[in-house]
């Protein structure tokens, strides 16, 4: 049966669930940006740029041989196990906000994270390939399950594409740990003052809860896909 007839695209009551996750993912991402843009306008009381919070946090936990490079664009900041190198986007390499010293100070986690061997951010690292993979196939797997009547090949598809759920589960320990120490040191160290600690909290935590509604959406969608073609493959 053609998917068209068997499953209506526009009378899907499944694709509710693609609806709940756009709307909390949608959410969470405004959310992320408003809380950012607010601190992004407060200047730390030290005048510390987010390079300059990165090198203090580096130099101090042993990892000065780090490099700290500038890159483009906003809230591109990332930290490279392999090259061993922590890239700070345009709105905090340079900035001197509150903001820019918390998102600094999260990625230099990432790289403490690295240091110690972390586990989650170990396994995380080790099925990025297998995930990476899974995610290219499993749409079109699934869609030559359709054409084919292959109720083996969907499952297969559906399995594929648990995969990003996996990493995404994965992924959060891993989120919510580089916070904390972020956090911890930006305290310890009195990069951040008391008050200012209160608005790096609100940036880091609205960026947690991206991974976390991200989580939840992907989620949704694998049980939308187990809905349909499980019913389908039941069927035939």
């Amino acid at each position: 049966m053609p998917m068209g007839m068997g499953y209506g695209y526009y009378w899907d009551p499944t694709y509710v669930l693609v609806i709940i996750g756009a709307v909390i993912c949608m959410i969470a991402s405004a959310n992320v940006s408003g809380t950012y843009k607010k601190y992004n306008r407060v200047r730390n009381s030290r005048n510390m740029t987010g390079a300059q919070v990165a090198a203090q946090i580096l130099q101090e936990a042993g990892l000065s041989h780090i490099r700290i490079e500038h890159i483009s664009g906003d809230l591109t900041d990332h930290y490279d196990p392999s090259a061993k190198v922590l890239r700070l986007s345009d709105s905090v390499y340079g900035s001197t906000s509150i903001a820019a010293a918390g998102v600094a100070a999260h990625e230099c986690g990432h790289a403490i994270q690295d240091k110690v061997n972390y586990v989650p951010i170990r396994l995380r690292n080790a099925i990025v390939p297998v995930v990476n993979l899974g995610s290219k196939l499993s749409w079109p797997v699934i869609i030559l399950g359709l054409i084919l009547g292959r109720a083996g090949l969907l499952q297969i598809g559906i399995l594929l594409f648990g995969l990003t759920l996996l990493f995404q589960v994965v992924t959060l320990p891993v989120e919510f740990n580089a916070s904390g120490r972020a956090l911890k040191i930006l305290d310890q160290r009195g990069i951040l003052g008391h008050e200012e600690m209160r608005g790096a909290r609100k940036v880091l935590g609205a960026a947690a809860m991206t991974y976390v509604t991200a989580t939840i959406s992907t989620l949704l969608q694998l049980l939308r896909l187990v809905l349909l073609f499980g019913n389908r493959s039941n069927r035939d």
